[in-house]
């Protein structure tokens, strides 16, 4: 089948196609680009057409500017599509309507692949290849865990880890109070207190502000939900959602320091724990089916901060699941292109953290 890659402007008729494919993503949504043109990246929306102009996908790319002469395109957790016997077709499409600079299209398709057993996934049978595209590092979490919400809250609640079901019934008979929240420097807070503590990078505030904003704007949400104690916020997290699916994507939680009138510190509360339970119920009373809890570490080390992170979110599903990516080269330049974004992933690694190796 031979396809056309369509350019739209309308936010609406882009978001509505990306919301009806069966296969697709709110990162394929057009708030989400709105945020990456804050970095200096320049979205590109295209309705994917078949036979007698059918929409059959939708396809979002950031062009990517590396140094002068050379550019990547990266469809984050896309494209959207009816089917992914489609992608070869993809494939071609794009190369009509790349620029010579562009020398490499990055893809995710937005289709999980169920992880093997614990504590390795040898099992797991990952696609090497569609048509042209070759799998490749990505750039999203590539590894994640997933919870099915459409079940009833009680059948949710008896899926929960035992300690899971512990904690939420504590914060809840200790007064945490859990769901969305509109104080956007409460999350703030949170979040870059998690990342320092953690020595994880981010982007400036105006992405996470500009996200927030122009993902409400069309066809997705995006929205933020607080776990409070005595009306301090302990723990919350920024999602973004569109379709069926929601995805939790940056968060955390600070200390629970507080102390009560004799300066005894007071019992931990459990916030993170009401914070996963009430975003997980929130989405679902929402209509959302599928909850992505985000990145989970590929290798599982107990020293490190991500092994913390997952542990957290295994308490509350054990779905693994991993989304992989594939490149398709552009022109002759991109297997020089490919090493030097490698080489200066692990030098911001190195910068930041001190570590070459991912977080996730």
């Amino acid at each position: 089948m031979r396809l056309k890659l369509l350019e739209t402007t309308d936010p609406r008729v882009y978001d509505d196609a990306v919301r009806q494919m069966p296969i697709t993503s709110a990162l394929q949504g057009w708030g989400y680009g709105e945020a990456r043109r804050v970095l200096g990246q320049t979205p590109m929306r295209y309705l994917i057409v078949g036979e007698a102009g059918r929409t059959v996908g939708a396809l979002q790319l950031l062009r990517k500017r590396l140094v002068p002469g050379f550019s990547t395109l990266y469809a984050p957790r896309g494209p959207a599509l009816e089917s992914l016997d489609l992608l070869p077709a993809v494939a071609e499409a794009v190369r009509a309507v790349a620029r010579p600079t562009d020398a490499i299209l990055k893809i995710e398709p937005p289709v999980p692949i169920t992880a093997g057993p614990l504590p390795a996934d040898a099992s797991t049978e990952i696609p090497q290849s569609y048509g042209p595209f070759r799998r490749a590092e990505s750039e999203q979490p590539e590894h994640t865990i997933l919870a099915d919400l459409g079940r009833s809250e009680d059948e949710l609640f008896a899926g929960l880890h035992s300690m899971a079901r512990r904690n939420v019934r504590t914060a809840q008979k200790m007064g945490v109070v859990a769901g969305r929240d509109d104080d956007f420097d409460a999350f703030w807070e949170i979040f870059t207190a998690t990342n320092e503590r953690a020595r994880l990078g981010a982007y400036p505030r105006a992405y996470y502000e500009t996200l927030l904003r122009e993902g409400n704007a069309q066809g997705g949400e995006a929205y933020i939900v607080l776990a409070r104690h005595g009306g301090k916020a302990l723990a919350g997290g920024f999602f973004l959602g569109m379709g069926t699916g929601t995805y939790y994507l940056f968060g955390g939680s600070v200390r629970d320091d507080r102390v009560d009138e004799a300066g005894k510190p007071l019992k931990d509360s459990k916030a993170p724990d009401a914070f996963y339970w009430n975003a997980m119920l929130d989405a679902r009373e929402r209509g959302y089916t599928l909850f992505d809890f985000w990145g989970i570490p590929r290798v599982l080390d107990e020293e490190k901060h991500s092994f913390g992170v997952f542990k957290m979110k295994l308490k509350f599903s054990e779905q693994r699941a991993w989304y992989p990516a594939y490149d398709l080269p552009l022109n002759a330049a991109a297997p020089a292109i490919v090493k030097a974004l490698r080489w200066r992933k692990t030098q911001n690694n190195k910068r930041k953290r001190g570590s070459a190796e991912d977080v996730l």
